[in-house]
């Protein structure tokens, strides 16, 4: 059910990009990159990162603790904030979003999550975004 409604607005956007003057030739990746805009795989991965920093802040109505447990690998490259991974047998469970954010918080470096505003947290994920192009991608 999420895939297809998923598939409709996907569908619409790439309608809408391809009402723009000289844009209906181009292939959807290409509009989405001429026109600055991010993907729903993307846009749905930024939110997740950006509500986890919510939470790490306690600016989110759900507190860090009952969903995550940080990483106690005194190993940790990156940044210090790493958070623990659980196995998951389900793929029902491996899409939740307790699951699919951690690697992506994981891979964060120090200067993003330790940014002191959401402000400034989404601007680093830009620059993150325009460093590293596959970040946000799944695949």
């Amino acid at each position: 059910m999420v895939n297809a409604q998923l598939r409709v607005v996907q569908s619409g956007i790439k309608v809408c990009t391809r009402m723009i003057p000289g844009f209906n030739q181009l292939d959807y990746m290409t509009r989405l990159k001429r026109l600055n805009l991010w993907t729903l795989e993307e846009r749905r991965n930024r939110a997740d990162l950006i509500e986890l920093f919510k939470m790490y802040k306690g600016l989110s109505g759900i507190k860090l603790e009952s969903m995550f447990e940080p990483s106690t690998d005194s190993r940790t490259r990156g940044h210090s904030l790493k958070l623990k991974k659980h196995r998951s047998r389900l793929d029902l469970r491996k899409y939740f979003f307790s699951e699919r954010v951690v690697n992506r918080w994981n891979d964060l470096d120090e200067d993003t999550v330790s940014a002191t505003t959401i402000n400034m947290f989404k601007s680093r994920l830009q620059r993150l975004r325009q460093l590293k192009i596959s970040f946000y991608t799944d695949t």
